[in-house]
């Protein structure tokens, strides 16, 4: 008999994704900071600015995690390891997304860093642990809107840390080209690390399409940065195309006892 879901956990995430999509709305509705916009962003544009544009992926993410929420929580939906794996740190994560720009429009620089680098974290550990999810609804409905997720708030992660050390001045003029670098690289490294270790073509999109904007946000001031930042986004993208039609002869995911 499949177990049933824990009505605790459903509620959670849908709570948690419906606080997630109001924060910017009732923030644009009465005219506190938007995401890409405001100080704390502004603060960090002399190491590593991304184009404006890149914050559009948000309405792609809130859309899935809306989806996600609605199919977990349907009657019909039946209890699955993937909803066992990724329910409570993606209401974790999600929560997380709306707390992050409450702490941004506070202008609290090291609690952003905090919470963004905590949802990162707590999205991408059970992506490393390969979440068994083969394809089907499960994939689309579940996997992918936390992969997506989990993807962005990673190359998130990187830009606000950068963006704090440099408002804090710990990162200088003179430093920010190498604060930088190392941020993409880092960036790099971890994104192929979850990419194949969690076997998951769609965790490494969202970094690529960070970094790619990245690259059109830097491409004048500092070329070889915008350089730097596009190749690894191609890398990324090639890494994810690997992981995506080499799937079946890559190690099985693990069974359920």
């Amino acid at each position: 008999m499949t177990p049933s879901k824990p009505a605790f956990r459903t509620i959670a995430v849908v709570a948690a994704a419906l606080f997630a999509v109001a924060t910017p709305i009732v923030q644009a509705l009465t005219g506190t900071i938007a995401v890409g916009q405001g100080d704390l962003v502004n603060d960090g544009k002399q190491t590593l600015e991304a184009a404006g544009y890149a914050f559009s992926i948000w309405s792609l993410i809130y859309a899935g995690l809306l989806a996600y929420a609605v199919y977990q929580a349907l009657p019909s939906t039946q209890e699955t390891p993937g909803l066992q794996l990724l329910g409570w740190p993606s209401a974790i994560a999600m929560a997380g997304c709306g707390a992050w720009l409450i702490a941004a429009a506070m202008d609290a620089k090291w609690a952003t860093v905090a919470i963004i680098a905590g949802s990162a974290l707590a999205q991408c550990v059970p992506l490393v642990k390969r979440y068994p999810v083969q394809g089907g609804k499960d994939f689309w409905l579940v996997a992918a809107p936390v992969s997506l997720l989990a993807g962005w708030l990673t190359v998130a992660s990187a830009i606000n840390v950068l963006t704090v050390l440099t408002s804090e001045g710990v990162i200088t003029p003179q430093s920010a080209p190498v604060w930088a670098a190392g941020g993409i690289v880092t960036v790099l490294a971890i994104g192929i690390g979850i990419t194949l270790a969690s076997r998951n073509w769609v965790y490494p999109l969202p970094i690529a399409w960070g970094l790619v904007a990245v690259g059109v946000a830097e491409q004048h001031d500092r070329p070889m940065i915008a350089l730097l930042a596009g190749a690894v986004a191609i890398v990324l993208l090639g890494v994810a195309a690997w992981v995506g039609t080499h799937r079946r002869i890559l190690l099985p995911y693990p069974r359920q006892q």
